[in-house]
Order: C-alpha cells, then sequence, then structure tokens
C-alpha cells in the first residue's frame, strides 16, 4: 500500500491507533489512577476530528469495496463532531464510582461502534457495508446494557441485540435475492443490472425494512423507546444523534447510488413512511413523561422530516439532510446533555421534575429551552433553518402535499416541545432541583451544543460547502 492509500483511510486508522493507545494506558493504570485515561482520550479524538477537516485524496481500495470520497469524509466528520461532544457529557457520568472501573470499557466500544460506522458510510460494495453495520451495532448493545446492575439497562441491552438480529437477517435475505438476481455485490454492477422485476423490487424492499429498523422509522421504531429509556443517558444520545445520522447517510447514498432505477417505487414507499414516522413520533411525543422516552419519539418524529431531504433524489436533497444531521446533533446533545447533567447528580429523569428549573439552573434552562426551539424548528435557531431546506428539497421535487403534512406536524411537535419550556420556567413547586455546578468537561460540551444551535443556521458557507460536496459526488 502507498502512502495514498493510508490516506484514504485515515479516519480509520487514526481511529483504530486511539483505541490501541487507550488500551496500552489503560494497561499500566491502577484502578486509583483510572479517571486519568479522560482528558487522554478527549485530547486525542479531538486531534482526530480536527485531522478529519484536512482534504483527503479521493480514490477506492480493497478492490472497490472501500471508497473515499470528500463528501463521505465529510459525514465522518459530522459524526466525528457528536462523538467528541458525547464524550465531553459523559465525563460526571462515567467519574461515578460503579462506572470508574470500566471506564475504558466505555470508549473502546465507542470508539468500536464508530470505526463500524466509518466502514458502512465508505463501502463500495453490499459486504463491506453490511460488515460495517454488524461492527456499528453489537457494541451497541453492549452500550445499551453497560450499567448491567441495573435491569432496565441489562433488559435494553437485551431488546436491541435480539431486535438487530432480527433486522440483520431481514436485510441479509434481501441482500442474498439482490445478488442472486444481479450476480454481484458490487454497488456500481448492481445499478447497471438492476430492474424492476419483482424480485428485485422485493429485495429493494427486505433491504429498505433491515436499514430503517436502524433510523427507527415507524413501523421498524417499537425497540426505540425501552432501549433509550433503559440505556444510559450518554449513550441514549450516541443512538439518536450518532447511529441514527450514519444510517440516514449510507441510506441515501445507497438509494442515490444503487436504486436510481426503482426510484419511482422507493419514493412512494418513503412518502408514506415518511408520513407514518412524523404522525407516531409525535402522537406518542406528546404522552411521555419521562425525559428520555419523550427525546425517543422526537427522534423518531425527526427522522420522519430527514426522510423529506431524502425523497427529494436530488443534490439539494442530500445536502438537506447532511446539513439537517449537523443540526441535529447540536440540538439533540444538547438536550440529552441537559438531562445527563441533572440525572448524574440527583437522578431525576422525569418531565415534572423540571418544573421551576430556571429559578435554581438558569443556565442549563435556557440550553435545554434553546435545544427545544431548535428541534421544533422555531426561528431564528439552526434547526429552522434545517427543517426549511428539508421542507424546499421536498417541493423542489413536487411533493407538496408531503410537506404540508410535514408543516401541520412541526405545528404538532411546538406543543410537546414547549411542554419543557413551560416546566422550566413557568410550573411553579416548592421542591425544584438545586443549584449545581458541572465539571469542566460536561461544561464545555453544552457550551459546543448551544454555539452550534446559535451559529451553524446562520453559517451558510456550510450548506454551500456541502452542496459544492454533492455535486461532486458523482451520484446525480
Amino acid at each position: 500500500m502507498t502512502i495514498n492509500d493510508f490516506l484514504l483511510l485515515r479516519h480509520e486508522i487514526m481511529l483504530v491507533a486511539i483505541a490501541l493507545i487507550l488500551l496500552i494506558i489503560d494497561l499500566g493504570l491502577k484502578p486509583a489512577h483510572k479517571p486519568r485515561i479522560i482528558p487522554v482520550v478527549v485530547a486525542l479524538f479531538s486531534i482526530h476530528t480536527v485531522v478529519g477537516f484536512f482534504p483527503v485524496p479521493q480514490g477506492e481500495l480493497f478492490g472497490g469495496m472501500f471508497r473515499a470520497t470528500p463528501l463521505v469524509s465529510m459525514m465522518k466528520n459530522v459524526l466525528n463532531i457528536g462523538v467528541l461532544i458525547i464524550l465531553l457529557q459523559s465525563y460526571t457520568w462515567i467519574m461515578k464510582p460503579e462506572n470508574r472501573e470500566k471506564m475504558s470499557e466505555y470508549f473502546i466500544l465507542l470508539f468500536s461502534t464508530l470505526i463500524g460506522m466509518y466502514f458502512m458510510i465508505s463501502s463500495g460494495d453490499f459486504l463491506m457495508f453490511y460488515l460495517g453495520l454488524e461492527t456499528a451495532t453489537i457494541p451497541l448493545a453492549a452500550l445499551a446494557a453497560y450499567t448491567h446492575h441495573q435491569t432496565k439497562s441489562a433488559e435494553a441491552g437485551v431488546k436491541l441485540i435480539l431486535s438487530s438480529a432480527l433486522s440483520s437477517g431481514i436485510l441479509l435475505f434481501g441482500l442474498s435475492l439482490i445478488y442472486g438476481s444481479t450476480g454481484s455485490i458490487y454497488f456500481n454492477d448492481v445499478a447497471l443490472s438492476y430492474s424492476t422485476a419483482p424480485m428485485q423490487v422485493l429485495a429493494f424492499l427486505f433491504f429498505f425494512s433491515g436499514l430503517a429498523f436502524k433510523i427507527s422509522l415507524v413501523p421498524f421504531h417499537l425497540w426505540t423507546a425501552d432501549v433509550y429509556e433503559g440505556a444510559p443517558v450518554n449513550v441514549t444520545s450516541y443512538f439518536s444523534v450518532i447511529s441514527k445520522g450514519a444510517a440516514s447517510f449510507i441510506l441515501i447514498l445507497i438509494l442515490y447510488k444503487v436504486f436510481f432505477q426503482l426510484a419511482y417505487i422507493w419514493k412512494d414507499v418513503i412518502y408514506v413512511i415518511s408520513v407514518i414516522t412524523m404522525v407516531v413520533g409525535n402522537l406518542f411525543a406528546l404522552r411521555q413523561k419521562n425525559m428520555k422516552r419523550f427525546l425517543a419519539f422526537s427522534s423518531i418524529a425527526q427522522a420522519g422530516f430527514i426522510l423529506l431531504g431524502i425523497i427529494a433524489g436530488s443534490q439539494m436533497g442530500m445536502t438537506s439532510v447532511i446539513y439537517f444531521v449537523l443540526i441535529y446533533i447540536f440540538s439533540n446533545l444538547g438536550a440529552f446533555g441537559v438531562v445527563s447533567a441533572i440525572e448524574s447528580v440527583t437522578g431525576k429523569v422525569e418531565m415534572s421534575d423540571y418544573d421551576g428549573l430556571y429559578k435554581t439552573n438558569p443556565k442549563l434552562s435556557l440550553l435545554m429551552m434553546l435545544s427545544m426551539f431548535s428541534l421544533a424548528g422555531i426561528p431564528p435557531v439552526a434547526g429552522f433553518f434545517g427543517k426549511f431546506f428539508l421542507f424546499t428539497s421536498a417541493a423542489s421535487a413536487g411533493y407538496y402535499w408531503l410537506v404540508f403534512i410535514a408543516v401541520l406536524n412541526a405545528t404538532i411537535s411546538l406543543y410537546y416541545y414547549l411542554m419543557v419550556v413551560k416546566a422550566m420556567f413557568i410550573n411553579k413547586t416548592e421542591n425544584p432541583i438545586a443549584f449545581f455546578n458541572s465539571d469542566g468537561m460536561t461544561k464545555a460540551g453544552l457550551l459546543l451544543s448551544a454555539i452550534g444551535i446559535v451559529v451553524v443556521g446562520f453559517w451558510s458557507q456550510i450548506y454551500e460547502f456541502v452542496y459544492n460536496l454533492s455535486i461532486g459526488a458523482g451520484l446525480f
């Protein structure tokens, strides 16, 4: 392999190196000195995130199984930003006595699943795609059951691994039909020989159903609320933004690159799934009192909005999806960061516990309000611009009724997002959550989320940059 080949794999090689360094350091540390590893991990991953934005050559490896393009690199960088914020926000939780001895396992599992997502996004054939998918999924189940001494966490891990096994079986059956009907697993070859034959349409439906599980699209969402509630908050935030973002990225790449011949079919499928996902996610979010379940159904509704960009089948659609996922990372991690900070100190996760929070913890309340406004799409925060571009891309493709339904659902979502704001700023209680001071790393993670929510929407160069990358992707 030449130096250029290594540069094509720079995200993967650097992350594997970080994991190995982490293992070596952990072997030499006494149990009492385990916390020293946290700043090392954050510093190394920060360097990894910054290096990821350096220009990368374009090319293929392993006979076309692995592809590296500026657009794919950008998708990985978006995920890196989210993971960095999660690492910062995890400090208080990981420093708890019951988690200290196994904090290295938390970081290694986190990086292992991220490596799988890297390979999945860079895949050039269905074998690499599936290997990346499973590499990302299995450590996620271990993360969900990380606090296995708690019944809900162990239950979340079991539910996730069983549901993942079922969805993987469905997806594999679809891939076997694709291979059987086309004679190839390479994206380029499959795209050339794909048609509207009944078996190939059935193969696509199985493939889409398996991947829809990862994005929590209705009716493949039933695992989401229970797993989100049972897993630790920081793991839940990883599920909500990183896992969902990676699955959305590979879905849009495969739909545009491989299944463009079936566009008239998969656009109808996405139309129906988008409407159902938005409606079900919003209606179930209305009745939630637990903050983790509330954000779980909120993320399901947001997945329905993401489909508006995918259904457009255009450069604008792809750009709007990547841009929205970036904004969604800042917005959702802002909300989860506040929930994590409060639960780590008080153990409280019910919405009623947030009554009167502004009087005792005004900064946390303001960040939660910004996050709720952004998730709801209220101007002038970034979430408004993210939804605006999604709606615009769908409307430009002629899906006016779908946009109308999405606007109605966005209006409904205002109610339950403002319920949280009402609890913090208006509701009165005799026993509000007492004032507490978060550690420096948690504050840094919350600050990054706040900056992203405020700045990204007004920084138009980001959207233009992603749009130019989508032009160079050669998918249109």
